[in-house]
Parts: structure tokens; sequence; C-alpha cells
């Protein structure tokens, strides 16, 4: 799970009340430290998120077991496609409307609704839920998921973990990620299509065939727990991030991204209980400034930053650490004397604009050696950016016996577990 490092946010928490519209019921039970709230829930009752799963497209291929029933907005009725099973069948946007193999159907949204669980594929890979074609310009459509939140985590659990990880990382695993994909479902900006991505960029989410028993049962067993922040009663859900290894020492959300301050998002010195990670230490990473100063140049491009006017880079110093030493801002100074001010995730994006994959930086913690052509990124620690729960810390608490409730809480500290439906 990664997130642009150039979008500051107004922190947004968001109440249970609000998550629970259109429930038939919510139990909002507070949870201590190693109190069992994993007894499961049928899924019927999980909230329904909205993954864009394609991008972009001008074509996508379907393929049923079963005849599904499509519907275009302008449709007054829907359409039994009843086209060879197991065949892939194309589907464009074409001016009249949308074109499904050599049939026509109306203009606007069109919804693909599966007869039965997993029975359509869209380009090969088959999703739980239904799907939403959604016009993004002429010709072209992006393919949304609209799943069940807990459907949705039997993938995203297993593609976020190794396959030998403990049952215990993966059932916090699922926790987390169902407080992210509940806390972005429900602050997704006015009229958007889609709450969530299908990649780094929210979480990764690989459909059915990613699927484990694991991750299955990992999801089963703490279906509606969520980790929430505040007095009892008043607790709400957070933007739970998650990354793979924090180095031994984690950043804020206020540091990493301009979040508003609250304790569960704060920084953490773990020391080497994420060892284990190959991303643990890494480096050095050698960039020539000729180099950088053109990645930055990019980087300033497309986020339409003064960046983008950036004259020949000199040095990079570390302008700020956490109380822990991890730097949270660089100094970027050019040939002329400009200094840009950057987060530790805004230089690890902006290094890694454009790059070879060997010369990418895993992370923003690391320090600086200028020489006289190049930069050398040195002693470095830690993969992703180092926010909320490290991914290789919870398969460690797990591995000394930690139940997952008390791996969650210990990362998110002052954090409450609830059951959210």
């Amino acid at each position: 799970m990664e997130s642009s490092p150039s979008r500051r946010r107004t922190w947004r928490w968001v109440s249970l009340f609000c998550l629970c519209t259109g429930l038939a019921a919510w139990a909002l039970l507070g949870a201590g430290c190693s109190q069992n709230l994993s007894r499961g829930r049928r899924s019927e009752d999980s909230p329904v998120v909205r993954v864009r799963v394609l991008q972009n497209l001008d074509k996508v291929m379907i393929t049923a077991s079963e005849p599904p029933v499509a519907k275009a907005a302008s449709d007054s009725v829907s359409h039994a496609l009843n086209f060879p099973a197991g065949t892939p069948v194309p589907v464009t946007l074409v001016p009249g409307g949308w074109k499904i193999g050599t049939g026509m159907l109306g203009t606007g949204e069109l919804i693909i609704e599966p007869s039965a669980e997993g029975s359509v594929a869209v380009n090969g890979t088959a999703y739980r839920g239904r799907y939403r074609l959604v016009p993004v310009g002429p010709g072209h459509f992006d393919v949304v998921n609209d799943v069940d939140v807990d459907g949705y985590l039997k993938s995203v659990v297993s593609k976020e973990l190794l396959w030998n990880w403990q049952d215990e990382a993966y059932k916090a695993q699922a926790i987390v990620a169902r407080t992210y994909a509940l806390y972005e479902a429900r602050t997704a900006k006015p009229g958007s299509a889609y709450d969530l991505q299908n990649d780094q960029r929210s979480q990764v989410y690989g459909g059915i065939p990613a699927e484990t028993r694991k991750s299955r049962s990992a999801v089963d067993e703490t279906a509606g727990v969520v980790v929430a922040y505040g007095d009892g009663g008043q607790e709400r859900i957070f933007k739970a991030y998650f990354s793979s290894c924090c180095g031994g020492i984690s950043q804020s959300a206020i540091d990493a991204f301009g979040d508003d301050y609250i304790p569960p998002l704060g920084d953490q010195n773990v020391k080497s209980l994420c060892s284990a990670s190959p991303r643990f230490n890494w480096g050095p990473i050698v960039v020539r400034k000729d180099e950088l100063t053109r990645r930055f140049r990019i980087f300033g491009q497309r986020k339409d930053r003064p960046e983008k006017k950036m004259e020949a880079v000199t040095r990079i110093d570390i302008q700020q650490t956490n109380r822990w030493g991890r730097p949270t801002r660089f100094i970027v100074t050019d040939v002329k004397g400009a200094r840009f001010s950057w987060t530790s995730e805004e230089i690890r994006w902006a290094v890694n604009t454009d790059a070879a994959k060997e010369t990418q930086l895993p992370s923003g913690f690391f320090k600086v050696i200028n020489d006289a052509d190049q930069v050398r990124f040195v002693e470095g620690h830690g993969f992703g950016h180092g926010v909320g729960m490290c991914q290789w810390c919870s398969e460690a608490r797990a591995e000394l016996g930690m139940r997952h409730e008390d791996i969650v809480l210990a990362a998110f500290q002052k954090a409450r577990l609830i059951r959210a439906y």
C-alpha cells in the first residue's frame, strides 16, 4: 500500500454510525488487549466497496461459465447474455452504446451481474461481486468491481503477505486492510465511480485466483472487526496505513503525508523486530546528480510543482528527523542555491521517478553522502512508507506467539478493536 507523497490531507475520521448506513444492525463492541472479537460473521452482512480493477480500456474480454445479466444506464430492462460458456467475448464502447460480441446495448454505465459468484471473468480474472463498466472518454472505460468488503479482502490478504506467514499475522492483516478499505469507501470523493485501486495505490487485489485457504480463513474469522480510536462509544475508524518493513523505526502519518496527528498513527522504535525482512538494511544506492536532476524535473512536471524548473542538483541533506532518528524531511539544493524541502516520502518518490529498478529507493529512511558528481544513499532501512502497521513486525510478533488482536494494537497504539458489523 502506497500513498501519493505530494497529496496533503486534512485528517478525517469516519464515525461508525456513518459506516453502518444501510445495514440492519451494528454491534459496537470495544476490545481491550487480548479480548477476542474474532468469532466470524456472515459475509452477507459485509458492506460493499468499489474497486477499479482495469483502467482506461478500449476493449475488455468477458468470459462466463453461466449466462450473466447486463444492463446499460439508458436501458429500461436487463438483458441475459447468452454467449457460449467459457468463450471470451469482446466488449467495446462505440458511439451507439455498448457492443457485446455482436449484440448492442444502451449507453452510459454498464452493469454486468454474474448469475453465480465468480462465474464471470474480465480479461481472464474472475472476481466476486458484480462489474460496472464506466465510460471515461470516447470509446474508453474503466472496469469497477462492486464486492462485499470481506470477499474483497480474501485476495488482498494473500497478495499482501507471504504464503508461509503465520495465521495470526494473516488475521491481523485482515483487520487492518478491512479498516483501510472501509475508510476509503466512506471518504471517497462525491461522484467518484470507485473507492479503491487494485494495486499499491490502495491495496493489492487479485480476485478469486489469488485467494488461499489461509486468507479466506483469516477474513472469515475476523469478519466485522476493525481498528478504531476514541473514547468508549465514540470510536471512529481511521486510515489504517501499513507497509512492508519499517526498518526498526516507523514514522508518523503527519510526517509522511501531512495528516493531522492521532496517537495510533504516531512513530515507534521497534529496534530489530522486523530484521528478518530482506530490506531491513539496504544500500548503498548510487545515482549521478545529472540523473537526479532529470528525475526531479519529471517529478515536478507530473505533480505541477516548482521542481519542474529545478536547476542542476548539487546536494541532498537531511533537514529533520523524528524523535527516534528516522529522517522525515530532506533539503535538495540546486546549482543556483534554490532549496527544496521534501518529506522523506516525497524524496523517495522523486528519486524513483522514471528510474531503473536497481537505482530506486526502497524507503525514505537513509543517510546521504554527496560526492562531486553523484549522490550515495547509504545506511538504508525498510521497505515502504513506514507508517502504521509494519507487516514484517506483525509476522515477528506472530512467531513470538502474539494473538492477532494484540499484533494490531501494538502497531496502532491507544487504538481499540471494534466489531463494525
